[in-house]
């Protein structure tokens, strides 16, 4: 298998730039600064399954998503796994470790074949020094992160397992929308989008067994909300998703 990084080493700097401006954390640069940015980023790819950083070691770098998907899981000391987070195009991880440089709190794992910017903590830091839109995005993804995990938080608390499950699954299927630029805000009816994460993973995310999810999304499939190809689920009524979610 190739190392990471050596198909992705042949991008550019301006391929780097295009990818940062999508992001929260660098979209408020100029173009100066986005060139800045770029040229101090590394190119890596990634195969479906190859793990991009471990929970537990030093946090060095911070990474940025150019196409593809992964999954942020976090490991106990008895060896159960939680999946935190799925992050597509344009999202970032590693701010927390980066900034305060310690250890990574949570293993990343490409669910497929992703390619990925790295930028060292240094360079980092030196772009918030010279670039308060830097410190500004970093803050809002801060922020956004601590949200999210709230949210997740009181799901587990206070949803049964079938709206927790459904809110897990319009939250990937919109941000597969959006990666894919076909999403159509308005409209009460979309195409039929697909997830790609396992029923186990799926299981990590909504704090449930494997069978119990199973049984879940065996349940949606017979009242024809999804559809189950393989280790694809395929969202066929979202607007009835949305309606499980939500109740």
């Amino acid at each position: 298998m190739p190392q990471p990084g050596l198909a992705g080493g042949r991008r550019g700097v301006d391929d780097a730039a295009a990818v940062l401006a999508r992001s929260a954390l660098f979209g408020g640069l100029d173009g100066a600064g986005l060139a800045r940015a770029a040229g101090a980023c590394t190119w890596r790819s990634y195969a479906r399954g190859e793990v991009l950083c471990v929970q537990g070691e030093p946090g060095t770098s911070l990474f940025v998503i150019a196409s593809g998907l992964v999954k942020v899981v976090f490991t106990a000391e008895q060896g159960d796994e939680m999946l935190l987070a799925t992050l597509g195009p344009a999202e970032t991880f590693g701010e927390v470790a980066v900034l305060d440089g310690g250890p990574r709190s949570a293993s990343v794992i490409a669910v497929e074949p992703t390619a990925a910017l790295t930028l060292a903590r240094v360079a980092l830091l030196d772009l918030m020094r010279a670039n308060p839109a830097v410190l500004d995005g970093l803050l809002v993804a801060l922020g956004g992160m601590v949200r999210r995990l709230t949210e997740q938080t009181g799901d587990l608390a206070f949803l049964g397992l079938a709206p927790r499950l459904a809110k897990v699954l319009v939250r990937l299927t919109d941000s597969a929308r959006t990666d894919q630029g076909v999403r159509q805000p308005g409209l009460r009816a979309y195409p039929p989008a697909q997830v790609t994460l396992t029923q186990s993973d799926l299981a990590g995310m909504v704090g449930a067994s494997r069978q119990a999810v199973n049984r879940a999304l065996q349940s949606l499939v017979l009242q024809g909300v999804i559809d189950i190809d393989g280790r694809r689920i395929v969202a066929r009524d979202l607007v009835a998703l949305r309606r499980l979610a939500e109740s």
